[in-house]
């Protein structure tokens, strides 16, 4: 019996071992390995296996080697046929083996299958509560799919709940404060988007790089923190993370794509900017001519709604005038010259001219596919939230002034105020599966 014990431990070691390689794997490499990582994972899995075989009727019962197979089988990020068939066998055996449980809900997950992920790790659960089935679930709630917008915000708040239950099981986890970073992302964009999401996301992220070392060379972490600070417009923050993330995952296109993008789109927005989207000084003047007080709409006639709920005239200032965040109390009113679209259709964004002949750059979110504003159209912005913007990447720097509009009921074009059909809400993007 104590042979049979000892070889239980030492198949388990083996395995942990095998982990062990591909979670710290930066720690015996280089990131200028980065390319070779999945081949040397699979290498490492392959002598593992090998040795895996040499336990097969030496440990105590059939569950744990079929266990310890399956879970080795599963330590790349692609599905494993084998692995699910040595999972289900050894739950089969052994229903109360939690860890079983969840590596087949890995299998399942990374297989595609959602429902079948949400029982096993909901299955685990009633057996045992634990840190691995809470975080894992927490990933599976918000990839069910549904059509009631209702159900899928529940199932964001239910992912939420679950992703703290695993950090609260063990707060030096960085994978479950990572996956909890990730839940607050998906809930900072199915809410309205608010300052104090976003900082609980950030936070997330910043907890799981500092309790757990390796969670500084995952590159889902740098790419999903560079998406939220993307939509928040700290651009030098978002190409650096995009960057990171496509050093450390060479093979995984999507970072380098979005750090290309993002990229693209500040160079051409910092030159039109520069340009005054190249509308000719002749014609300017003439569009600046024609702007009005009535231009003003609702934010002249004591209409515009304040955030407290007052009604209140708005004092109209110029673009030089405004402080850097929310100026309160006051409008700027000017002329579009040019409009500019992201690769993901978020923000709209057009330069605005006013009568000092200011160009800054106006961020629209959260608006319908088919709204917009043409070169020429007068729009005035009341209470603007003022952005400076200083960008620093692989030798390029561009600097530039832009005011964020959270959705474009909030502007006034041509004097008018938007109708409800402008708007509609963002959604995320990032690479869920392999949380």
């Amino acid at each position: 019996m104590e042979a049979e014990a000892g070889s239980d431990q030492a198949l388990q070691e083996l395995v942990d071992r095998l982990y062990h390689f591909r979670d710290h794997y930066f720690d015996t490499h280089s990131v200028e390995d980065a390319g070779r990582k999945q081949q040397d994972v699979a290498d490492e899995l392959a002598k593992t296996l090998l040795q895996v075989q040499k336990f097969e009727g030496c440990v105590k019962n059939k569950s744990m080697y079929l266990l310890q197979k399956g879970k080795a089988l599963n330590v790349t990020a692609e599905y494993s046929r084998e692995a699910e068939e040595a999972l289900a066998k050894s739950v089969k055996l052994d229903p109360g083996l939690v860890e079983a449980w969840n590596h087949l809900g890995e299998v399942y997950w990374k297989k595609g299958d959602i429902t079948s992920a949400r029982t096993c790790f909901s299955g685990a659960l009633n057996h045992c509560k634990n840190k691995v089935s809470l975080r894992n679930l927490s990933m599976v709630l918000r990839q069910v799919h549904s059509e009631d917008g209702d159900a899928r915000s529940q199932n964001v708040m239910e992912s939420v709940k679950h992703a703290k239950e695993a950090v609260q099981m063990d707060v030096q986890d960085g994978t479950s404060w990572y996956i909890l970073g990730n839940a607050y992302l998906s809930l900072f964009f199915s809410t309205g988007q608010t300052s104090k999401i976003s900082q609980q996301a950030l936070n997330s992220y910043a907890k799981a790089e500092k309790v757990d070392p390796t969670a500084t060379c995952n590159p889902d972490l740098h790419l999903n923190r560079a998406t939220l600070h993307t939509y928040e417009e700290s651009y030098a923050e978002a190409l650096k993370g995009y960057a990171r993330a496509a050093q450390l995952d060479p093979a995984w296109p999507e970072p380098a794509l979005r750090e290309q993008q993002l990229l693209d789109f500040v160079s051409k927005l910092n030159t039109l900017l520069m340009n005054k989207g190249k509308v000719k000084a002749k014609k300017l003047q003439s569009m600046l001519g024609s702007l009005k007080l009535s231009h003003l709409g609702p934010c002249a006639d004591g209409n515009y709604q304040t955030a407290s709920g007052k009604k209140a005239i708005l004092e109209q200032k110029p673009l030089s005038a405004l402080v850097p965040g929310t100026n309160g109390g006051s409008v700027v009113l000017g002329k579009v010259v040019f409009s500019l679209t992201t690769e993901q259709k978020i923000p709209f964004t057009f330069g605005l001219v006013d009568m000092e002949n200011s160009c800054y750059a106006v961020m629209v979110y959260n608006m319908a596919e088919s709204w917009g504003v043409l070169i020429g159209d007068s729009v005035a912005i009341p209470e603007p939230h003022l952005k400076h913007q200083e960008i620093q990447h692989k030798g390029k720097t561009f600097a530039f002034r832009s005011l964020r509009v959270e959705t474009p009921l909030l502007l006034v074009v041509n004097g008018k105020a938007q109708s409800a059909s402008c708007q509609a809400a963002a959604t995320v993007v990032y690479r869920p599966q392999s949380e």
